[in-house]
């Protein structure tokens, strides 16, 4: 059973910015094997926090003046169905707070802020196929695998 803390999500600030990148390069080590540019994912993470209608919204979890975990949301137009895909960016729990509930809390934050808005029509993230407890997690929070497989042509610099 997991530890239920009290927490807060709160939509990220510019002075927000050193912690999130600082997230983002354990994120990308962790998960991936891959260690960022630091001054690369410092200018993301400020363009994001600087335009956060386009280029999508951070949200921290925070307790007692910490950030535990972060999540970012991108924006997808689906013509199909005249909605936003709101997709699920970036998230990571700070490694001493995981399996307490700090994504759940920042996921439940995000539900409830695309049910507000009323024309989004799904929410969805990609996950690594090895991480099974990410995919256990997801799926217990109503989440459901998609058809689609993910290709991609990197401009990468």
């Amino acid at each position: 059973m997991e530890a239920t803390l009290f927490r807060s999500v709160r939509q990220a600030q510019a002075n927000d910015a050193a912690i999130i990148a600082e997230f983002n390069r354990r994120l990308a080590l962790e998960s991936e094997g891959k260690t960022l540019q630091p001054e690369v994912v410092a200018a993301g993470v400020a363009a994001s926090l600087a335009d956060p209608v386009n280029k999508g919204p951070y949200f921290l979890a925070e307790e007692d003046g910490q950030v535990l975990g972060i999540l970012q949301i991108t924006f997808e137009w689906s013509d199909w169905r005249n909605g936003w895909a709101w997709w699920i960016q970036g998230v990571y729990v700070r490694e001493d707070a995981r399996r307490k509930g700090i994504f759940r809390t920042l996921y439940a934050h995000v539900v409830q802020e695309a049910q507000k808005r009323g024309n989004v029509i799904a929410l969805r993230l990609y996950v690594e196929k090895e991480n099974t407890k990410a995919q256990q997690t997801y799926l217990s929070l109503g989440m459901e695998w998609l058809s689609y497989g993910m290709m991609e042509k990197g401009f990468y610099k």
